[in-house]
């Protein structure tokens, strides 16, 4: 009788050791490969390249695999609950890190049979992180960028995005990242801030960077980063202007745009009343959105109408009347703001919204309200975290703290420790070797 066995994969770039493995596995019997869905792999870490469909076609051929099924968690218990394999087959490259509790649960579920687990000795050579290095360096298109947004929505519960003001910033937000027990954490994308973008370049936050010069930071940031970005359109401009805004950052390959529902000169909206600020009407914010999505090539690009009623003192009601009027004029979800130091009318806010039949993504951006966390905000509904200006902001107090030390002490040496090795900086910036 034919033995069966059960292979666990990702199979997001497909190697001799992912061979190798396959080809152990099919001398043993009948395979069937769990193939990791996309929200499987998010759970632990980056999204895969390929999707999941494109990577059971892959797996689909290779000579060996009977089967392909959806593994939905790292977890591969349920599968091997339903199959009852007589085998599983992995690298024997997960007795540490991550998967090393997957490992014992796939250990201790087979014992319930009398199952084995055979581990295939690590293919030396074959590196995928040293492979998805290389293709990082390589870059991305600006459709498979533009796509990225919402393919991360599908796939996980909450994203986190933080402020650029150059390409280097962007290089930070791609390459940062910490390693915990529950996987590799890291930022999902960058927010194109209009506040940061205007005072890397000495001017006031009041729309006076025209929008080409904001587009060619775009463009030195997306040459040499792959996540996705969400770009801060302000108030839009003139309804005719902001459909040409539109093409153009759908073009480059940017997913989505947030525009904000005030007209006039714009003001930071954290000064809320302190200073003149006038919210735009329903109907003529609605318009907007309409000729936006109108304008669009694709799909794929998304745009996130901001509401202000929080910060103008309109309250919960009046922001809610004003979402669900935004949602049923085509807007791809809702950026709800506030400059309360409690995230309370947030909570308030978000009760509402998730009462909406049609709900679409929630974005949230903790300026103020700092003290809340992710897992709290994930907890009320909110889809994506935007750090709106952590970067440059902290950037500042560094760059000064060090133009001080050479001017007191007539020399660099004091400012050492402070500084990033130059070496650090050969291995951040691609293609410096």
């Amino acid at each position: 009788m034919t033995k069966s066995v059960y292979v666990g994969m990702s199979a997001d770039l497909v190697h001799p050791g992912h061979l190798n493995i396959l080809h152990k596995a099919a001398a043993l019997g009948e395979v069937t490969v769990g193939l990791l869905t996309d929200e499987a792999i998010a759970s632990y870490k980056r999204v895969p390249f390929m999707e999941f469909e494109q990577r059971r076609q892959v797996i689909d051929s290779i000579k060996g695999v009977a089967q392909v099924i959806p593994q939905t968690t790292l977890d591969y218990v349920p599968n091997l609950l339903a199959l009852k394999p007589d085998y599983v087959v992995h690298g024997d490259d997960w007795k540490t890190g991550v998967q090393q509790q997957t490992r014992q649960r796939v250990i201790d579920t087979l014992a319930q049979w009398g199952g084995e687990l055979v581990e295939v000795p690590y293919t030396e050579g074959i590196s995928s992180t040293k492979l998805n290095k290389a293709l990082k360096e390589i870059g991305t298109t600006p459709s498979v960028r533009l796509k990225s947004l919402r393919r991360l929505l599908k796939v996980k519960p909450l994203l986190r995005f933080i402020d650029i003001h150059n390409a280097l910033s962007g290089l930070i937000i791609e390459n940062t990242h910490i390693d915990t027990p529950n996987g590799r954490r890291e930022f999902d994308g960058m927010w194109g801030s209009s506040l940061t973008d205007s005072t890397a370049k000495g001017k006031p936050d009041i729309e006076a960077v025209d929008v080409s010069s904001r587009m060619n930071t775009l463009n030195e940031v997306l040459e040499v980063t792959t996540k996705p970005i969400i770009y801060d359109a302000d108030t839009g401009g003139q309804t005719e202007h902001f459909t040409f805004t539109i093409k153009t950052l759908e073009r480059l390959g940017v997913s989505a745009a947030i525009i904000e529902d005030k007209t006039g000169l714009k003001k930071n909206s954290l000064l809320g009343n302190d200073v003149p600020q006038t919210q735009d009407s329903i109907e003529n914010f609605c318009y907007k959105i309409r000729q936006g999505k109108q304008a669009q090539a694709t799909n794929d690009f998304m745009i996130i109408a901001r509401i202000e009623s929080l910060i103008l003192g309109k309250g919960v009601d009046d922001a809610f009347e004003r979402a669900k009027a935004y949602l049923a004029a085509g807007a791809d979800g809702i950026m709800i703001h506030s400059r309360e130091k409690s995230p309370d009318e947030i909570f308030a806010f978000c009760k509402l919204y998730n009462t909406l039949e049609e709900r679409k993504p929630l974005v949230a951006v903790p300026s103020s309200y700092n003290t809340v966390t992710e897992e709290e905000l994930q907890s009320q509904g909110v889809n994506i975290v935007i750090y709106a200006n952590q970067l440059l902001r902290s950037a500042y107090p560094a760059m000064l703290k060090t133009a001080k030390s050479i001017l007191e002490n007539h020399r660099s040496a004091e400012c050492d420790a402070d500084m990033l090795p130059l070496k650090d900086i050969l291995e951040l910036i691609p293609g410096t070797k």
